[in-house]
């Protein structure tokens, strides 16, 4: 059946590889630098470098690609929408940073297509896009246990950390339980396909979702029983079995962010623009 292609493609996958190995604090605080990175700059440069580093990364990460194609082509339509909107919505935007106007094809009003426009959207677009790679290293290569671990080792209360850890824990099986309700209610004459009208169809999608609400509400009740009656949240402070201590890669790693994120801080606040146009 065509519903036995869903799957959730965002959680650990566990491949062995180097990036595996490193501690969650270090792959946590890469996320963090990395995305504070892709905030600071929009020099398309820079940009296109973390794209190519991040998609290296996803490389050596050895997941198969087909893990998250989808993710993939689902963010690249979403970008591009964005993309539109923002051209409707600013369309000068991209000419007043540039400060100056090449017409490429004249439109009505103020939607003339210039080459700084398509510059700035472009720039916007891949900013965005540079953060999709190293979202998905982190969370393929880092445990949902170990990161917990590693948000309580930075200082992050125990019980937030290990509510984190129950949220991407369970988010999987949420998704086994939709798929299993559509199939019941499929059986039962649901039909959710293109072949009845959309309001009829999302009526049919609220025969799902009642029931999915119903059994997660459950699920959450169950684990909330069985965390009090093992006497969790009396402590203080809490071990994990997880948590692995930082050795030579992870500080070479750790080094390297530092280094790349104060080179480009000095970049930031040097810069005489905001946006690097190699046509001004």
């Amino acid at each position: 059946m065509k519903t036995n292609k869903i799957k959730f493609g965002i959680s650990y996958v566990n491949t062995g590889s180097m990036l595996h190995s490193l501690n969650g604090i270090t792959k946590f605080l890469l996320f963090m630098g990395w995305v504070t990175m892709v905030l600071i700059t929009f020099d398309i440069r820079v940009i296109f470098g973390l794209i190519a580093v991040g998609l290296w990364l996803l490389k050596q990460s050895k997941v198969p690609f087909k893990v998250y194609k989808p993710l993939l082509m689902g963010t690249s339509v979403v970008l591009m929408m964005n993309a539109l909107f923002m051209f409707l919505i600013a369309p000068q935007q991209g000419m007043e940073y540039m400060g100056s106007q090449t017409v490429l094809l004249p439109l009505p009003g103020s939607y003339s297509i210039t080459a700084e426009t398509l510059f700035y959207l472009a720039t916007v677009t891949l900013k965005y896009f540079s953060m999709f790679p190293i979202a998905l290293v982190f969370v393929f290569t880092t445990h949902p246990t170990e990161f917990s671990a590693s948000l309580n080792k930075l200082g992050v209360p125990y019980r937030i950390a290990y509510a984190v850890s129950l949220t991407l824990r369970y988010l999987p099986e949420v998704t086994k339980d939709f798929i299993n309700i559509m199939h019941a209610q499929q059986a039962r004459g649901v039909d959710i396909s293109k072949n009845v009208p959309v309001f009829k169809r999302i009526r049919n999608v609220a025969k799902i979702l009642g029931p999915l609400i119903f059994s997660s509400l459950d699920r959450a009740d169950v684990i909330s029983n069985a965390m009090t009656l093992r006497g969790f949240g009396r402590n203080k402070r809490r071990s994990w079995y997880s948590l692995k201590p930082l050795q030579t890669r992870d500080y070479a790693v750790l080094a390297t962010v530092a280094l790349v994120l104060a080179i480009g801080l000095m970049n930031r606040y040097q810069a005489e623009s905001l946006f690097w146009y190699p046509f001004s």
